[in-house]
C-alpha cells in the first residue's frame, strides 16, 4: 500500500488496525498504527497539512472537474496528491510512471490555474502569504489561540542589531506582543492592493512585522502572518537564531546564573531538546565577556569558564541535545552525558563540587501546550454526479463556498486532544493528553487524572529534593509545560516543606528578589491552590504564589504557551532547626554556611575557637556519647533534646544534649606542651594511615564518626 493510501485511511478511519480509526490522538492514531508500511512520521505530516489545505484543495478538485475524468481517485486521494502536486516543495512522492501521479499530473495546467485563483479569492499575492493564511486560520478554526514566532538570538554567535540589519531588515518593528497579534488579527480578512500599492511593493511586507520582547533579553516576536519560512534561513540554519517560545526562555533567564562566583558551574538535569540549555551558555557566554580582564596588549583575557552538564537520560534525545550544542556554538563548555539519568548523579562527585545553579525542567503532563495535536476539519470534495460524469470541469458550475467563509461543506471531523476549556482545568472525560516528550495517555474517569499527576508530581518532588543536596548550589530553577497546581504550586508546597529543604537553608525565590523582566511579569502562581495544601496559609502561601510565575495559553496578548516556574534559593543563616531563623549554631561555618571541620571531621567551636572534642591516636572519641543506639527509628527529631520550637538544646560551650543520656563532655581546649605534643604524635600516626589507604591525606578510618556528628546542624 503506498503512502498516500495509508494517509488516507487514517484521515477516513479506515483499516484492519483499532488505531487507524477514531479515536485517542491524532498522533496516536498514526504512531501506534503496527500495520504501516510508510514511515509514520512522513503520513503524519502528510494528513495533517493536507488537512489543513483541504479547504482550499477541495475547490481546486471541484472546479477542475478531477473526479469526473479521473474515476480511479477517490475524494481522500484527490486531496493528499493534489496537496503534494501543488504545496509541497518535494511534489508527489511516487515514481513518474506510477498510475495515481500521472492521474494527477495530466491536469497540471488545470489544476495550477485553479489553484492560482483560490489564493487571489483569498488576497494572497504568493503561496507564503496563502500559507500563513492557511496556518492562521487553521489555528483560528481549531480553538488554538494565535501566537507570535518566538525567536531567540543565540549570542554566541550574533546579536539582536545584527539580525535586524540582516534576517529583519526592512522589517516593521512594533512597540508591542499585544500590537503585534492585532495587527495580525485585523490582517486575517486582508484588503486587497491597488496595481499603485502592489508596485510599490507594499503587499509583499505588509505582514511582516516584529517586537522585541520587554520581558526576555535577545527575545524577537514575529508575526504569525510574516510568510517567511524562518528554518529556510542563514542565520537559522548557521545556530545565529533559535526557534523557542517565550515562556520556555524563563527558567534560565530567572536562574541568573553567574560565573563569576566561586561557584560558577550550571547543570540542566533534562537537557532534551536542548533551548533551554543552549539560552543557558548563551547567559554564561555573555557575562564572562563582561568579566574580561584587560592585558597588557589591550586586549581582554578570560578570567574563568563555567561549565555546563546537561543530563540525558534518553540517548535517542540526547543525539538531538548533542546536535542542537553544536549548532549554537556552546559545545566547548557544555558537557553532555547520554543516557545519564540525573537521579543517579551522585552530588558529591568531585565532578560538580563548583555547581552553583541547577535548572530543572522534568517531564510534565504537557497540559499547557494547547492544540499541538489537534486534528483539523478535513474537507473532501463532492463525487460526481451522473450528469457531469465525464465532462472535463463539470464541476465547476456546482462550487461549494469556500469552507473559510464558514460555507456549509460536507466535512469529516476529526477528534483532538484537550480542547481550551480542558486546558483551562475544567477537563471533559475520557480525555486524550499527551506529555512533553510526545506520550499519549488516554484517561478514563477523574480518578484516572488525578493518578496521572501524582505519578507526574511524585518523579517531579524527586528531581527537586535530589537537585537540593548538591552542597555548592545556591540557585534552583523548577519548571513545567502544564497548568495543573498538582505538578506546580504543590510540588514547590512539598519541596520546601521537606526535612532535605530546611536543614539545606532552602526557600522560595521572593518575587522582589527576580530578575527584573521576571519581577515585571503580572501573572503569578495560584494563591488558591498554595492555601491549605500541606499546611500551607497565610504569609507562606501568598509569598510561595508570587513567587511563582505563571503563563496561560490564552488570548490576552501575552502571546505565550501555558507555563510553570519557581525559583529556589539557599540562605545559609536557616540552619537545622527546622528552617527557623539562628546565627549558624556554635560551630564556625565558611562563605558557604558550612560547618568548619578539621581532617577528623571535628567542628570548631565559635566561643572558644578550639575542637568541639578531642580523638585519640585510634581515632576514637574521648567522649562517651549515650542514647544514640536507644533512640527509636521513628523519631524524626533525632537523638538530640530540643525545646517547644524545636531547636536542639545546647549548653554553654554548644554541645546538644542528648535524650537518654548527659551532655556530650566537652574537649580540653587549654592546651599545655604535653597536648601539642600529643597532637604531633597522632598526626604523625594518621600520616602513616594515609599512605596505606592510597595517600589519602589525614583520613578518618570508616567508623562511622561522621555520621555521629551529622545531628550538629551540617
Amino acid at each position: 500500500m503506498s503512502l498516500y493510501h495509508e494517509a488516507a485511511s487514517i484521515l477516513t478511519g479506515s483499516g484492519s488496525s483499532p488505531n487507524a480509526h477514531a479515536g485517542g490522538s491524532f498522533k496516536s492514531r498514526v504512531f501506534g498504527n503496527k500495520e504501516l508500511k510508510s514511515p509514520p512520521a512522513q503520513v503524519y505530516a502528510l494528513a495533517l497539512e493536507s488537512c489543513k489545505w483541504s479547504g482550499v484543495l477541495k475547490e481546486v478538485v471541484e472546479n477542475s472537474g478531477l473526479l469526473g475524468v479521473e474515476r480511479k481517485l477517490t475524494p481522500p486521494l484527490s486531496i493528499l496528491l493534489t496537496h503534494d502536486f501543488l504545496v509541497s516543495k518535494s511534489g508527489i512522492a511516487l515514481p513518474a510512471s506510477h498510475g495515481l501521479r500521472q492521474s494527477i499530473e495530466r491536469h497540471k495546467a488545470r489544476l495550477t490555474s485553479e489553484f492560482t485563483r483560490a489564493r487571489l479569492r483569498r488576497n494572497c499575492t504568493s503561496l507564503a502569504e496563502l500559507r500563513s493564511k492557511i496556518e492562521h486560520e487553521y489555528r483560528t478554526s481549531c480553538g488554538i489561540t494565535i501566537h507570535p514566532r518566538w525567536i531567540r538570538v543565540n549570542t554566541l554567535k550574533s546579536t539582536v542589531d545584527q539580525q535586524l540589519e540582516s534576517t529583519f531588515k526592512g522589517w516593521e518593528v512594533l512597540p508591542s506582543v499585544s500590537e503585534l497579534l492585532s495587527s495580525a488579527s485585523s490582517s486575517s480578512s486582508s484588503p486587497t492592493f491597488s496595481a499603485a500599492e502592489k508596485t510599490e511593493g507594499k503587499d509583499n511586507n505588509r505582514h511582516q512585522k516584529i517586537c522585541l520582547d520587554g520581558n526576555i533579553p535577545n527575545l524577537i516576536a514575529v508575526s504569525p502572518l510574516s510568510g517567511v519560512d524562518l528554518t529556510k534561513t542563514e542565520a537559522y540554519k548557521s545556530g545565529k537564531i533559535i526557534l523557542q517560545d517565550k515562556a520556555s526562555c524563563f527558567p534560565a533567564y530567572l536562574l541568573d546564573p553567574h560565573p563569576d562566583s566561586e561557584a560558577g558551574d550550571v547543570i540542566d538535569a533534562c537537557s532534551a531538546p536542548g533551548n533551554k540549555t543552549t539560552h543557558l551558555a548563551s547567559i554564561l557566554a555573555e557575562r564572562e565577556r563582561s568579566l574580561l580582564e584587560p592585558t597588557k596588549k589591550g586586549k581582554g583575557e578570560r578570567r574563568r569558564t563555567s561549565k555546563i552538564f546537561a543530563f540525558e537520560k534518553d540517548r535517542f534525545r540526547a543525539k538531538t541535545l548533542e546536535k542542537m550544542v553544536n549548532i549554537a556554538g556552546s559545545e566547548g563548555f557544555t558537557i553532555v552525558n547520554p543516557g545519564v539519568d540525573f537521579l543517579r548523579v551522585d552530588p558529591f562527585d568531585e565532578k560538580y563540587k563548583d555547581v552553583g545553579a541547577l535548572l530543572l525542567d522534568p517531564s510534565c503532563s504537557g497540559s499547557g501546550i494547547v492544540g499541538r495535536d489537534v486534528a483539523p476539519e478535513l474537507f473532501l470534495p463532492s463525487p460526481p454526479s451522473s450528469s457531469s460524469a465525464g465532462k472535463k470541469g463539470g464541476g465547476a458550475g456546482k462550487r461549494k463556498r469556500d469552507p473559510l467563509d464558514n460555507g456549509n461543506n460536507e466535512t469529516t471531523k476529526k477528534p483532538s486532544t484537550l480542547s481550551q476549556q480542558d486546558q483551562q482545568g475544567s477537563s471533559s472525560i475520557p480525555m486524550e493528553i499527551i506529555d512533553d516528550d510526545g506520550n499519549s495517555t488516554t484517561l478514563q474517569s477523574s480518578e484516572d487524572l488525578k493518578a496521572r499527576i501524582s505519578a507526574l508530581a511524585t518523579f517531579q518532588l524527586s528531581l527537586l529534593l535530589h537537585a537540593f543536596q548538591f552542597p555548592r548550589a545556591k540557585r534552583i530553577t523548577y519548571s513545567t509545560c502544564s497548568i495543573y497546581a498538582g505538578e506546580n504550586e504543590h510540588v514547590v508546597i512539598a519541596a520546601l516543606h521537606s526535612e532535605i529543604a530546611k536543614q539545606g537553608g532552602w526557600k522560595i525565590l521572593k518575587r522582589a528578589d527576580q530578575v527584573s523582566g521576571m519581577r515585571e511579569w503580572d501573572v503569578r502562581g495560584s494563591i488558591e491552590a498554595c492555601e491549605g495544601f500541606d499546611g500551607c496559609g497565610g504569609e507562606e502561601a501568598r509569598e510561595i504564589a508570587e513567587g511563582c510565575i505563571r503563563a496561560y495559553n490564552r488570548d490576552d496578548g501575552r502571546g505565550v504557551m501555558g507555563f510553570f516556574v519557581a525559583g529556589f534559593v539557599r540562605d545559609t543563616t536557616l540552619v537545622e532547626n527546622d528552617g527557623k531563623e539562628d546565627d549558624g549554631g556554635p560551630y564556625v561555618r565558611d562563605d558557604l554556611g558550612r560547618i568548619v571541620r578539621d581532617e577528623n571531621g571535628i567542628p570548631t567551636l565559635k566561643s572558644t575557637g578550639g575542637k568541639a572534642f578531642e580523638m585519640d591516636d585510634n581515632g576514637e572519641s574521648s567522649a562517651e556519647v549515650y542514647g544514640a543506639e536507644s533512640t527509636t527509628a521513628d523519631d524524626a527529631d533525632g537523638p538530640f533534646v530540643r525545646d517547644q520550637e524545636g531547636r536542639i538544646v545546647r549548653d554553654a560551650m554548644g554541645m546538644p544534649t542528648l535524650k537518654e543520656g548527659p551532655v556530650l563532655k566537652k574537649a580540653d581546649i587549654h592546651e599545655g606542651e604535653e597536648n601539642k605534643k600529643g597532637k604531633k604524635k597522632k598526626k604523625k600516626n594518621n600520616k602513616k594511615k594515609g599512605k596505606g589507604n592510597g595517600g589519602k591525606k589525614d583520613e578518618v578510618e570508616d567508623d562511622g564518626a561522621e555520621d555521629e556528628w551529622d545531628g550538629f546542624g551540617d
